[in-house]
């Protein structure tokens, strides 16, 4: 945590890069102003980094970033779902457990396989997934190739805080996309995000990954005006 007078963020390695920092807000906090911005990226210069990147920010919580220089590095589609019109029960073939940490390895290699490098997750991105709000759900499907062994094909993690919910992951493996899974698993999220009565719930997910945006809007997300950005820059060493 990098603190001075009252303004927070949160700082730690991205995704495991020792030379890359992630900079994040703190629930509660104030938005960053541009000298407290320009502040921890000099703390994080000393510390040895040597890029920056946020985590996914809505326009109006970028004005510090960028007077303290960070650019869009990527767009993202920010999308919402009434969940009004979300029934309490629903009937999956898909058999979902929550994985034990033994079974974490496999989470992470199908997140490797479904992600571009920049988007993967390692054990402490996992880690602050399952954390980052007050209360998750951690959800698996796993697949047997008919050798009494099974292994896991895809993951979700959903958050709530109050009346908002939040699908913070979705991965699929590759080579079992388009078999219901990705639908069962947020549906899962979903029916137990109305059963905390939480009224709303959000998704982001890059501009380009056509086959999630199609997912989502099938199951009735909607696309807000406004999307997140992901902002980056390199630091002065």
């Amino acid at each position: 945590m990098i603190e001075r007078r009252g303004e927070r963020l949160k700082a730690g390695p991205w995704r495991g890069d020792p030379l890359v920092a992630h900079l994040t807000p703190v629930p509660g906090s104030p938005t960053p102003s541009a000298d407290f911005v320009r502040h921890c990226l000099d703390t994080l210069a000393r510390s040895g980094y040597r890029r920056a990147v946020t985590g996914a920010l809505a326009p109006a919580e970028q004005a510090g970033y960028r007077m303290a220089g960070f650019v869009v590095t990527e767009d993202l589609h920010l999308l919402s779902h009434d969940l009004s019109s979300v029934g309490l029960a629903g009937f999956s073939r898909v058999a979902l457990h929550r994985p034990p940490p033994r079974e974490w390895e496999q989470v992470l290699a199908v997140d490797t396989l479904a992600f571009d490098p920049f988007w993967r997750l390692d054990d402490a991105g996992l880690v602050d997934a399952l954390g980052s709000t007050p209360h998750a759900r951690f959800r698996a499907a796993s697949w047997s190739a008919g050798t009494g062994r099974t292994s896991i094909v895809g993951y979700a993690i959903t958050g709530r805080a109050g009346k908002r919910g939040y699908l913070q992951r979705l991965a699929v493996h590759p080579d079992h996309q388009g078999q219901g899974m990705g639908q069962a698993l947020v549906m899962d999220g979903l029916r137990w995000l109305r059963r905390w009565r939480v009224e709303h719930a959000m998704v982001n997910t890059q501009l380009q990954n056509a086959r999630a945006l199609a997912l989502y809007e099938h199951l009735g997300f909607r696309r807000e005006q406004n999307g997140l950005s992901v902002l980056g820059m390199e630091l002065d060493r």
